[in-house]
């Protein structure tokens, strides 16, 4: 194949159009000459490389990959483009792009660069942007961390309203044990679904004046459910680019009288039983708390739970309460439910409950017995009893097909289920299905299946 021959005026042309820097190497890798095409790379020093050693120019990191470049070069092999550092007295490290080529049989080689320095600046605008977002992000979370802060500690009922569509945006914790949100489900819907119908229109106006006005208006309903009115203020603020109104709320009830204050002393024998006490609203919300209770809830005072729902802190959340509830309603008093109590840490612990409803003061009193300890002593005697029925059931091996075993065990851990409901809600079918996950229909059908059902109930 005939080669292209090129002036050498044109051959340099064009070596100064697609590079910014031309070396020519020896056969020992001496620089014998350079030619630079920008004055940025005059940093290099390129003068001071002329009889030296090229990979002397280069950094400790790039000296691999230079040595690559020169080897594949000597092979007559494509070297592609490869990054090498040069190291400079003044500042950062200059990047150059390079690409080498074989000029004769003698070994001399030709290196093309391209200076990357304005991509290496792009790179570190890339990477400080990339820095200065990720303070940002962490500036952002600090400041919803404190607003999550200050939102959930304050003891004020907070909710807070999208203007535009009166959508629920946020409530703190006051707000949502005020209005039974444990699962908090406020989020999304419509501020006026938390309050009874005939209040609606006087909140609404409130609302609306705030809107207009920008100063702080007040007004009076009544929360869903609620025996007393409610003070509400609204303000409004901005809030990109829209409005959203804070609801400041107050439950206007009357002072409750302190329990046992007809007795002298009594106060100090409750603060200082064993057994856990505690006193909630019909509504279950925590009123007063002895220092048994706060151990067993690991808290430090009795304000960090006043408010609070106490099915908060139950195992089976409303379930437990609905269960408590009724029966005191009904019956005036509860004893002997088993469940488990939740401290601030998440731990849980087996605890007995017994309740009274005092009529007079309005509210519920609970006595609460932790029974952990007892439960883990039964343990062994559990062990061994579950041991005999797995033996009673291998007993069955050989006799029965494992597919009707399996069934069989199914069936006594169903009935088993089944009675320990009953058992822990006193008979209360309903309270029973929810605290199973049933349908009242599926438990019926299956006390009917397990015999569980009365002659009477059977004839209807």
């Amino acid at each position: 194949m005939n080669r292209l021959a090129l002036q050498p005026d044109t051959l340099a042309q064009l070596i100064g159009k697609v590079s910014d820097i031309a070396l020519v190497l020896d056969a020992e890798g001496r620089v014998q000459d350079v030619s630079l095409a920008r004055a940025e790379l005059t940093l290099l020093g390129t003068p001071d490389w002329l009889g030296k050693p090229w990979l002397e120019t280069v950094t400790t990191e790039s000296r691999a990959k230079a040595e690559q470049l020169l080897q594949s070069a000597r092979a007559g092999q494509d070297t592609g483009w490869r990054h090498i550092n040069h190291a400079v007295a003044a500042g950062q490290d200059i990047a150059v792009q390079y690409s080498a080529f074989r000029l004769e049989e003698d070994g001399r080689l030709l290196i093309l660069g391209r200076d990357l320095e304005e991509v290496a600046a792009l790179q570190r605008r890339l990477v400080e942007t990339q820095q200065s977002m990720e303070r940002d992000f962490v500036r952002l979370r600090h400041v919803e961390s404190r607003y999550r802060i200050l939102l959930d500690t304050s003891p004020e009922p907070i909710l807070l309203v999208d203007a535009h569509n009166d959508k629920v945006v946020d409530a703190n914790l006051a707000a949502q044990a005020l209005l039974r949100d444990a699962s908090r489900r406020l989020a999304g819907r419509d501020v006026f679904e938390c309050f009874e119908r005939p209040g609606h229109e006087e909140l609404r106006a409130c609302m609306r004046m705030a809107l207009a006005s920008g100063r702080i208006e007040m007004c009076r309903s009544r929360l869903g459910g609620a025996s007393a009115d409610t003070s509400v203020s609204c303000v409004v603020f901005r809030q990109e680019e829209g409005a959203q109104l804070l609801l400041r709320l107050h439950v206007q009830e009357p002072a409750a009288k302190p329990v046992g204050h007809q007795v002298e002393g009594l106060g100090e024998v409750v603060q200082r039983a064993p057994l856990g006490i505690v006193i909630t609203d019909r509504q279950g919300r925590l009123r007063e708390a002895n220092d048994a209770f706060l151990a067993l809830m690991g808290a430090l005072s009795v304000s960090q739970l006043q408010g609070q729902p106490l099915e908060n802190w139950l195992q089976r959340d409303a379930v437990d309460w609905g269960v408590l509830n009724t029966h005191l309603r009904q019956q005036r008093q509860v004893k002997g439910f088993a469940t488990q109590l939740r401290a601030l840490s998440g731990l849980g612990t087996a605890v007995d409950i017994a309740g009274i409803a005092l009529e007079q003061e309005g509210v519920y009193a609970f006595f609460i017995r932790d029974v952990e300890r007892s439960r883990t002593q039964e343990k062994p005697s559990a062990t061994v009893g579950m041991a005999g029925t797995v033996t009673e059931l291998a007993n069955l091996v050989g006799r029965m097909p494992m597919k009707d075993i399996v069934g069989e065990t199914t069936d006594l851990i169903e009935r088993s289920c089944i009675q320990s409901a009953l058992a822990l809600t006193q008979n209360n079918r309903a309270s029973a299905a929810e605290m199973l996950g049933l349908s009242r229909q599926s438990l019926y059908v299956k006390l009917r299946r397990f015999g569980l059902v009365s002659a009477d109930e059977e004839s209807l």
